[in-house]
């Protein structure tokens, strides 16, 4: 959680900006294809395809919503499959901000997360067709601000139980995100609260079916076990 160190210069600064801090313009650009473009191809990389495609010889893409995540990846082939999906996206998200922190610190983390949250939603590998980034989302926050993370968390899990739709505790923390930011950042960088715009904007957009569904009484309620009616650990099942 890179939050915490903060309150040291390399924290800040980051490895390239704290021990080379007068890089000329040109390298400088350059640089912006580390922190912009490998998080996007990290996050392009899609677990929920991964995992349909090479233990179920499958696509996650045509059951369910459609959507290539980790609440679908539950619905459809059950919690095994949900757990590896979530482990492969926190992981590659913590590897995307990473390596966005190296270059510039804060900052240029919070700009790689946002471009692995849009490579998980419109990956370059899979026809731009991924995602709602929703757990991106989540893993940027604990890695910028634990205190966000853990006061979110909080939120979602409680409109969770009491309304048992994911989507609906996803879009309120997304709109949360950028309001609790901008009262607790005290960094002195600005874009990072545009960045959470960005994002708050991008997931409510990612689930406006889903809230038209809550709206109408047909969103199905999230439970913790594979859907009667899709495919088998060896897929061979016909539902979808």
């Amino acid at each position: 959680m890179l939050h915490l160190f903060l309150r040291y210069e390399v924290g800040f600064m980051g490895l390239i900006g704290h021990f080379f801090k007068d890089i000329p313009i040109i390298p400088s650009l350059l640089l912006v294809l580390v922190y912009v473009l490998i998080p996007y191809l990290l996050g392009s990389v899609n677990t929920a395809i991964l995992v349909s495609k090479y233990f179920y010889h499958d696509d996650i893409r045509n059951y369910g919503s459609g959507n290539a995540g980790f609440t679908n990846v539950m619905r459809t082939y059950g919690r095994k499959a949900a757990l590896i999906t979530f482990g492969g996206d926190l992981l590659k998200t913590v590897l995307a901000v990473m390596v966005g922190w190296c270059v510039f610190g804060y900052l240029t983390a919070y700009i790689a997360g946002f471009a692995c949250f849009l490579g998980h939603i419109y990956p370059v590998f899979y026809g731009f067709k991924g995602g709602k980034g929703v757990l991106c989302m989540g893993t940027i926050m604990l890695m910028l601000d634990w205190r966000i993370f853990l006061t979110l968390v909080v939120v979602f899990v409680g409109i969770v139980m009491a309304t048992k739709y994911i989507s609906a505790g996803s879009v309120i923390t997304a709109m949360m995100f950028p309001l609790m930011l901008n009262r607790m950042n005290n960094t002195g960088i600005h874009m990072i609260e545009f960045v959470a715009i960005a994002i708050a904007v991008i997931v409510v957009i990612k689930h406006r079916a889903n809230l038209k569904r809550i709206f109408d009484g047909t969103e199905s309620k999230f439970k913790f076990k594979k859907s009667k009616s899709v495919p088998d650990a060896a897929g061979t099942g016909e539902g979808k």
